[in-house]
């Protein structure tokens, strides 16, 4: 599935299935909220913390579709597409990274 095609099939669902989108700026709530959990699971999966009987049975992987699903239906509310912003994106970094990070001496090996 392409990027664009996820933000179509969302579109699809939203008005077939989900009635109609949240507001954006609930959208952006529950994103944050989404990407919270995101980042407790992956406290417990790799840091320090304990799982708590709460956490257990959750999937990172579920966490980051949450988080992608919440992202693609704001693109679709603010006229954004995605494919074209990711495009840019990478543009921009290898413009403007090109050489950043080969001269980064924290991110050399020893």
């Amino acid at each position: 599935m392409t990027i664009e095609q996820a933000q179509q099939q969302i579109d699809e669902w939203i008005k077939t299935t989900g009635v109609r989108y949240f507001g954006e700026l609930t959208n952006l709530g529950i994103l944050m909220e989404e990407v919270g959990e995101l980042s407790r699971l992956m406290v417990r999966t790799y840091g320090e913390q304990s799982f708590k009987e709460s956490d257990k049975g959750k999937e990172i992987a579920d966490e980051m579709a949450d988080i992608l699903w919440v992202l693609l239906c704001l693109a679709n509310q603010t006229g954004v597409n995605l494919t074209e912003a990711l495009q840019k994106n990478f543009e921009k970094k290898n413009y403007r990274d090109a050489e950043r990070h080969k001269e980064n001496p924290k991110l050399k090996d020893d």
